[in-house]
């Protein structure tokens, strides 16, 4: 079994979890009880037509190029015409959800714009002189707390990656 196979069977276990919480039934306000088993189809169809944020697609369209209907819209061709005013809200609450969608984007950018601002790497070459921390020297005696947190300056001798250096250590 691959990755995709596991993380599948993780999420759908997830879900079912999620309907077994709150018992075996589930009993809604016009008293319609039924099964949580009746339920797998529609979350099944829920979980094939829902966008995934790594693939900005569904599993429907990517596995079948296009995205399965629920069985209620089998019905909607004997219903009588939608009211125009109906059409225009429907049209405005797309639009607006459409704007939330933009802003929690635009916030997104924004925080993280801010973030890399006040967050760089440190830029180390050889030569350059840092302190070390003690945090996982054994050799400390006495009380962790009346120590120094860090030692130093050292001279930087290699560099091992952007994140690790190999250092001339004194003696001492």
């Amino acid at each position: 079994m691959d990755g995709l196979a596991e993380r599948m069977i993780q999420t759908l276990g997830e879900m079912i979890r999620i309907f077994c919480a709150y018992g075996l039934e589930f009993k809604y306000s016009d008293a319609f009880t039924h099964h949580w088993c009746t339920l797998i189809s529609e979350l099944e169809l829920a979980y094939k037509t829902s966008l995934h944020c790594s693939t900005g697609q569904t599993p429907a369209m990517l596995e079948k190029g296009w995205n399965p209907r629920p069985q209620t819209d089998k019905l909607r061709k004997y219903l009588i015409e939608i009211h125009p005013t109906a059409s225009i809200f429907k049209m405005i609450f797309d639009k607006v959800k459409h704007h939330f969608k933009q802003s929690i984007n635009d916030a997104f950018e924004y925080e993280k714009q801010k973030w890399d601002k006040s967050h760089k790497v440190p830029y180390f070459k050889v030569g350059d002189l840092v302190l070390v921390s003690t945090l996982n020297f054994n050799n400390i005696k006495g009380p962790r707390k009346l120590k120094y947190s860090h030692e130093g300056p050292f001279v930087i001798v290699a560099l091992h990656g952007t994140n690790a250096f190999q250092v001339e250590l004194s003696g001492e």
